[in-house]
């Protein structure tokens, strides 16, 4: 099963030249079974690395496209009235998908916003008394513009802790983007790439990444690490359990990743700056910032 997750690696790589450390990151989230943030200009690589994604894992997928007149019903659903049956009839939205792509999420208000937290925390959407059970798995890739754009409203902090990572792509090495100059589209790469897992083969990585061993000293070292958020002025607010959870969860996938069923404190450093700039920094900058200076200060052992 690992040899067939490296594949997919390996093909996503072939689309999304140039960014192996961020496409990984993005496959430990995904076998965490988290929900990822990509935060980053326009025309960095955000839709074609989710819509990869989905492609090379087999999953069916929908991209929501956020602007300020997006309602809650455009994303969950409406109920439409069947004049034959004289009844109003539950339209799915397009949430009902097993990789969600919420595009530009932060050009929606908070009210289009907030439609997806239930979506993302319990796996289900509730509409006029009724809960619909969403597709599993369920992944919400979300794409957000520096906040700094005009036409942004910020995500709050309730609905940034859903998301189990958030990434950054950034400007591409010159050698890699003269590739992408020179080579084929990546729209018409997209059309050519074909599942490379079969149905129920993403859920079986999942468990095995569950069952990742964590040890009593790595435990200990996530704990150090959050009661340094918690317990220190510089930081804004600490880490909550749920980040701990998320935290030990990336990092066991990280580790399952790289052929190991044990973890390892280089296992949470390689997933500490994904998993805690967003709960410790309001953007990119001041987050990895934050994480840099938590590093420093807490001892491994």
């Amino acid at each position: 099963m690992r040899t067939k997750l490296e594949r997919c690696l390996a093909a996503v790589n072939e689309v999304v030249l140039g960014k192996e450390a961020q496409v990984r990151l993005a496959m430990a989230c995904l076998l965490a079974r988290g929900h990822l943030l990509i935060e980053d200009l326009p025309g960095m690589g955000k839709t074609t690395l989710s819509h990869t994604l989905a492609r090379v894992l087999g999953l069916g997928f929908q991209r929501i496209q956020f602007t300020a007149d997006l309602l809650p019903g455009d994303i969950l659903g409406t109920s439409v009235f069947d004049p034959r049956s004289g009844r109003f009839t539950f339209h799915p939205g397009p949430i009902f998908a097993e990789l969600v792509l919420a595009d530009e999420i932060n050009r929606a208000t908070p009210k289009s916003q907030s439609a997806l937290l239930e979506a993302m925390e319990e796996g289900q959407v509730t509409h006029e008394g009724t809960t619909h059970a969403l597709p599993s798995p369920f992944f919400v890739i979300a794409t957000q513009n520096p906040s700094n754009q005009g036409g942004t409203f910020a995500l709050p902090e309730s609905q940034l802790d859903r998301f189990l990572m958030r990434l950054s792509l950034g400007y591409p090495a010159l050698a890699a983007e003269r590739d992408l100059l020179l080579g084929t589209t990546r729209r018409a790469l997209l059309a050519h790439i074909q599942p490379l897992l079969e149905p129920g083969e993403l859920a079986e990585a999942q468990q095995a990444v569950s069952a990742v061993h964590a040890s009593t000293a790595v435990v200990d070292y996530v704990l150090r690490l959050a009661t340094a958020t918690r317990q220190s002025d510089v930081f804004g607010s600490g880490l909550s359990p749920r980040a701990t959870l998320a935290l030990l969860a990336a990092a066991r996938a990280w580790a399952w990743l790289a052929g190991r069923e044990y973890l390892i404190p280089e296992d949470v450093q390689a997933v500490l700056p994904a998993v805690a700039g967003h709960r410790l920094g309001h953007d990119s900058n001041s987050g990895d910032a934050q994480v840099r200076r938590l590093l420093d200060e807490v001892p491994v052992l």
